[in-house]
């Protein structure tokens, strides 16, 4: 039953995802900004219809298709969080399995029901199902600059830091890959088997 608690740590990030998206939604006007800590850290209401930073599928079909691979990708993964869990994987290894299939459940969640839900669907979309926006939130405007002018490509041009607006699932999936890929040499064990075999 061990992976029970780490489905448990899932739903609890997804339910603090989608309380907080829909917090946002109800009491704030797309495009709004509010400032919490200074000028560095703001609540910014955006819609996000593609991947992540806002890129889309040039195709009708494209949204439909994005959703239904998020949705297989949480099924795959909440299925090798099991496995992983029975042959009793690191337990920093599957807690950033569950923190990614948190994130991806949250926004499964916006593809596949805010444009029902909240009515936030793309005017062309072939249908609301499958077809609604994931809510963004999060800003991070640590500091902006420009690029000295001998700097390749992007000499004399502004920029910021940070400038992406995201939300917790998008967080929550990024601290997990984060987690595996710099922790990952800790993440073999052994078969307990008399072969000893390492399993991952």
């Amino acid at each position: 039953m061990d992976h029970i608690k780490y489905y448990i740590i899932s739903l609890f990030i997804v339910l603090m995802d989608q309380v907080f998206k829909l917090g946002v939604h109800l009491n704030m006007h797309l495009g709004e900004e509010i400032l919490v800590l200074g000028e560095w850290f703001r609540l910014h209401y955006v819609l996000n219809p593609g991947i992540a930073f806002g890129i889309e599928f040039d195709f009708a079909y494209g949204k439909l298709l994005l959703t239904i691979f998020r949705i297989l990708a949480a099924v795959g993964i909440a299925s090798y969080l099991y496995i992983l869990s029975k042959s009793k994987a690191h337990r920093i290894l599957l807690l950033s399995l569950a923190m990614i299939l948190a994130g991806a459940t949250g926004n499964v969640i916006d593809s596949t029901f805010y444009g029902v839900i909240l009515d936030n669907a793309p005017l062309d979309s072939v249908s609301p199902w499958f077809h609604g926006q994931v809510i963004d939130m999060l800003y991070f405007p640590l500091f902006s600059g420009t690029f000295p002018d001998w700097f390749p490509l992007w000499g004399n041009q502004s920029f910021q830091f940070f400038r992406p607006v995201f939300n917790i699932a998008d967080a929550s999936i990024f601290v997990g890959v984060t987690f595996i890929l710099v922790l990952q040499k800790r993440f073999t064990f052994t078969d307990p088997s008399p072969n000893g075999k390492v399993l991952a």
